[in-house]
């Protein structure tokens, strides 16, 4: 009797998977809109949780230096050492998802004075991050899918823009909530 063994990396991701992903991403983005749009935030005097933006913006600032120590650590082909970085990343970016729900539902939308300086610079940054934002999630997901499977030449292959995209988002995270704290 032959064995039929097929290498984890030849494997085709089910489209389920994939679509689930996007589901979930979607619902995610869904949910953030409806906060944005339709929902009355429960605490627009910032009794509660006062500091949220700030443990936010903490959050994004870790995920950024876990990303650029996982990038360093594959370059120095030290594999484990990359995984712990990227589950790090995927830790704070996971923590800052939940904390950022919960800030905007408490709280609502933090508003920018459109006459200050720093307005068209302050909004063409925050549309950039919104919507990379919102591709990243499907992104991270998928890649950490491929990763966890041992699928890495496909992983290797959607790092090379997931990690980018991601970056991008968590330094203008703490960008943005420099500038808002700076604006108050």
């Amino acid at each position: 009797m032959v064995e039929h063994s097929l290498k984890p990396s030849s494997l085709r991701t089910p489209p389920s998977v994939i679509l689930s992903i996007i589901g979930v991403s979607a619902a995610a983005s869904a949910l953030i809109g409806w906060l944005v749009y339709f929902h009355t935030p429960t605490d627009v005097d910032h009794h509660q949780l006062r500091s949220l933006p700030l443990v936010n913006a903490v959050l994004n600032a870790l995920a950024t230096l876990a990303l650029v120590t996982g990038f360093y650590e594959i370059r120095e082909r030290r594999v484990l050492h990359h995984r712990a970085s990227m589950f790090a990343a995927f830790f704070f970016s996971s923590i800052f998802l939940v904390s950022y729900l919960v800030n905007f539902t408490l709280h609502g939308e933090t508003r920018f004075n459109r006459f200050n300086h720093w307005w068209p610079f302050y909004w063409k940054l925050l549309a950039s991050h919104i919507v990379l934002s919102t591709i990243a999630l499907p992104l991270i997901l998928i890649t950490f899918f491929l990763s966890l499977t041992g699928r890495f030449p496909a992983h290797k292959k959607l790092a090379r823009w997931t990690f980018p995209i991601w970056l991008y988002v968590s330094v203008t995270g703490v960008i943005v909530y420099l500038m808002q704290a700076a604006c108050r």
